[in-house]
């Protein structure tokens, strides 16, 4: 009797550690896939943060790229260009066998000549008429009263960052009245220098002539400046003639622009085939008066651009010219002129 109690002891005894055993290896199995299933949800959470970072430094990435594309432009040559920020405007003023342009690009204000002596007014109250309160820029080309006659005028009334004189001097009344101006403005002439670039909101100037410091002619002292906005350029030369334009090809300055401001008012002076060539424009602009005593326009350069069907705006027939840019096409004010020599 002693022995059957043992052995159901001992039966009871093993049932219960097997249970034990099973409990513990149920339990183990549980833990075993719970630890898998975080390590699963915990890899797949890595993995979602990396492919996260991946996906935000893509964004990142194409965001500053945009930014860039946003901020540059690529010329035809591969070179940068400042991006497009609304439009540029070229005023070609009407102040008869004279000079004067109003270039406009945002709030920004630069003018290349003011006309002769009694322009000073026609000038400024265009420039009014435009919103200008103050210039960044001024540009007296050469000495000729025809170009600074009425700038002593503009200086005395507006407020001008810089002001961009030749290294060339006159005898003339209108030189020294441009003189004195400066001088009781306080102000600093800055010698121009080839190669020379600055910006006038978006667009871009650069200064092309004079190259040499000594001329026979003060045509040639001229400064030449090309202004470039978006694909669009523009080249406006003053008086240059044919011994600068010679030198700025034999600088290996890229002259190539879209309207060119004829040199000289259109006389035969200036304008070559080579030059015209290197430029080759879809546009001309001329600055001149009806009847004036110089022939101007010439008819040699009237010729030279009909032969290239360039189109042609000039003050003498149709008035003030206002040439328009976007950054890829260019618009006027007016229909295009005639290519009629000028007469006396």
């Amino acid at each position: 009797m002693k022995r059957f109690k043992i052995k159901c002891i001992s039966f009871l005894i093993l049932i219960l550690f097997v249970f034990i055993l099973s409990g513990c290896a149920s339990n183990a199995s549980d833990n075993a896939k719970s630890v898998a299933s975080k390590k699963q949800q915990t890899s797949g959470n890595t993995q979602q943060g990396v492919k996260s970072d991946e996906n935000s430094k893509t964004v990142k990435e194409s965001n500053k790229t945009e930014e860039v594309n946003a901020k540059t432009t690529l010329d035809a040559e591969g070179k940068t260009n400042l991006a497009v920020n609304g439009n540029l405007k070229v005023h070609f003023i009407n102040v008869g066998q004279a000079d004067s342009i109003l270039i406009e690009q945002g709030s920004k204000f630069m003018l290349i000549d003011a006309g002769n002596n009694g322009d000073g007014k026609l000038v400024k109250n265009y420039l009014l008429q435009q919103g200008v309160k103050s210039l960044d820029y001024v540009i007296g080309t050469h000495p000729h009263e025809d170009h600074i006659g009425g700038l002593d005028y503009i200086i005395n009334d507006f407020e001008i960052d810089k002001i961009y004189l030749p290294k060339a001097t006159s005898t003339t009344k209108a030189f020294g009245d441009v003189v004195t101006a400066i001088k009781n403005k306080g102000m600093k002439v800055t010698v121009p220098k080839p190669g020379e670039t600055f910006n006038l909101g978006s667009a871009k100037c650069t200064i092309l002539a004079p190259n040499n410091s000594k001329y026979k002619d003060l045509n040639n002292y001229s400064i030449v400046v090309k202004l470039e906005f978006g694909s669009n350029s523009f080249l406006l030369t003053g008086d240059a003639e044919d011994v600068s334009e010679r030198e700025i090809l034999a600088k290996g300055f890229n002259v190539k622009a879209d309207l060119l401001k004829v040199g000289h008012h259109g006389s035969r002076s200036s304008t070559t085939d080579e030059y015209l060539a290197k430029v080759n424009p879809k546009y001309a602009v001329i600055s001149s008066e009806t009847g004036n005593d110089y022939g101007h326009p010439h008819k040699e350069t009237m010729d030279k651009l009909k032969k290239k069907n360039i189109l042609v705006y000039r003050t003498d027939e149709l008035g003030t010219i206002v040439a328009t840019s976007n950054g890829k096409t260019i618009s006027f004010n007016t229909k295009p002129g005639s290519y009629n020599a000028g007469t006396h």
